[in-house]
Parts: structure tokens; C-alpha cells; sequence
């Protein structure tokens, strides 16, 4: 069914997103169950494109993350510090395209995201980088020499662009995470995350949808969900409300 209502949106292509990749960017984050994915694409394709990657419309995403043998930048989030860092290799599966990224986010609620093309999708030890390296000195908070990696997940996406190109929505289904250093995993099952991507405050058709189903704002980093999730041995009293909420919704 969902692919069926995929087909009946006008695509847009990779090449035409490049002027929309909203590097620097407001974020709004929502959680709901899955079944709300129809309904919401129903109401969506009269002013939404869906994005085309190689004839796909759900792509696969594969993300590592990096961190210190501290989780000093997990810490950072549960802690509250509004300007913090994430750093990560994001692997695109259907364009065989991988980079690395650093990705901040300040006190005013902006995103910036910095990122260079890599060959690897992950790694082992932070020392396969190389070069590398010399991008994550500069542009990280952190020593890369610091950094190992701590978790990875697995997703589908769903990307929408609105017929403006003035905001980019995100749909993720089918999460999974694994966790390097308890070996834990976590599957979300019947969980979807949505994410709104503007470039400033403005009106947003999506933003409407979700309100008339109800859908509720709710921040969410897979980053920390999932060492929440996977490692029970981290401090988590920022993310207890959201763990019960992503609990319920786990079929």
C-alpha cells in the first residue's frame, strides 16, 4: 500500500535536490506509529514530491556513530547542553555514496552539518580513516584520536519535498540499532520518525497534516535513543519519557 501511494506522487530526482539540501537548517522531530504513514501520504501528495534515488523511492540508510570511550558527546545531550556535536559516517546504500559528518547544533535550534565524501561505510577504529582525520581535528570539538565507534543503525527513508522546495520532510521506518561497546540491539518495529527541515521558522503544509492527525512535536536523536536502548548501564533521565512513549508504540 505504501508503495502504491508512493507511485501516485510526482518524483524529484537527486539533481534536484541539490539546492535544497538545507545544510544549515531548523529541525522539528515527531514520533508516531507507522500506521499514520498512509493517511499521511494521502493527504501530502497535492503539495509533495517524493525524492527518486536509482528508481527507488524508500531508500536504505546504514549510520556509525563516533564517540569517546566516555560518550562524552551522548553525555553532552543527556546533560542538556544546548550547543553540542554528533559525529557519524552516513552511508546512502541505494547511491553507494558514504561521508562523514559533523553534525552541531546550537542554542537557537539551528542544525549545521559538515561533511566530506568517504570509501568506507564504517570502521573499526578511527585510525582507518587516515586522512580523514585531518577533517574531524578542524571541524570536531573532540581529539579524533579520541573516537571509536560506539553505535550503528539501520533504517528505510521516505524523503518529501514540498512543490516550493522551501522545506524537506524525512520519514523513517523499519529502525534498528546495534551497540558496539554493550553489544546490545534494538529493533523499533511498528515506530516512525519524522522529521521537518526548514530553513527558518515559517508556515509548513507537513506541519499542518500532522496537526489535524494529532501528531505531536517530539525531540529524538537516534544517536541517543539508541545508546539508550542498547546500553543499559548509561545514565538516561533526559530520555525516560520518550523511552516509554517508544516502548508503547513497539509491537
Amino acid at each position: 500500500m505504501i508503495n502504491d501511494l508512493l507511485n501516485t506522487m510526482n518524483p524529484i530526482t537527486l539533481d534536484e535536490m541539490h539546492g535544497i539540501r538545507l545544510m544549515d537548517r531548523i529541525d522539528s522531530k515527531f514520533v508516531a506509529s507507522v500506521s499514520f504513514l498512509p493517511r499521511i501520504l494521502e493527504e501530502a501528495t497535492p503539495c509533495f514530491r517524493v525524492q527518486m534515488v536509482n528508481d527507488f523511492k524508500i531508500s536504505r540508510y546504514c549510520t556509525q556513530y563516533l564517540d569517546t570511550p566516555d560518550l562524552d558527546m551522548f553525555t553532552m545531550h543527556q546533560n542538556g547542553k544546548l550547543n553540542r556535536q554528533k559525529i557519524r559516517i552516513r552511508s546512502y546504500m541505494e547511491s553507494n555514496l558514504s561521508f562523514l559528518e559533523v553534525k552541531n547544533k546550537n542554542n537557537r535550534s539551528r542544525t549545521k552539518k559538515i561533511r566530506i565524501p568517504i570509501s568506507h561505510t564504517h570502521v573499526n577504529s578511527v585510525e582507518e580513516l587516515m586522512d580523514e582525520k585531518r577533517f574531524l581535528n578542524k571541524n570536531s570539538l573532540f581529539n579524533a584520536g579520541d573516537l571509536r565507534p560506539v553505535l550503528a543503525n539501520d533504517f528505510k527513508r521516505i524523503t518529501l519535498v514540498n512543490n516550493r522546495k522551501t522545506e524537506r520532510v524525512t520519514i523513517d521506518i523499519d529502525l534498528s540499532f546495534h551497540n558496539y561497546v554493550s553489544g546490545g540491539q534494538k529493533d523499533l518495529g511498528d515506530v516512525m520518525i519524522i522529521e521537518l527541515k526548514q530553513d527558518g521558522w515559517q508556515h509548513s503544509d507537513f506541519r499542518d497534516i500532522l496537526m489535524q492527525l494529532r501528531i505531536k512535536k517530539m525531540s529524538f536523536s537516534k544517536y541517543c535513543m539508541g545508546t539508550v536502548l542498547t546500553n543499559p548501564n548509561v545514565k538516561y533521565n533526559r530520555f525516560k519519557r520518550r523511552c516509554t512513549l517508544i516502548n508503547k508504540l513497539i509491537k
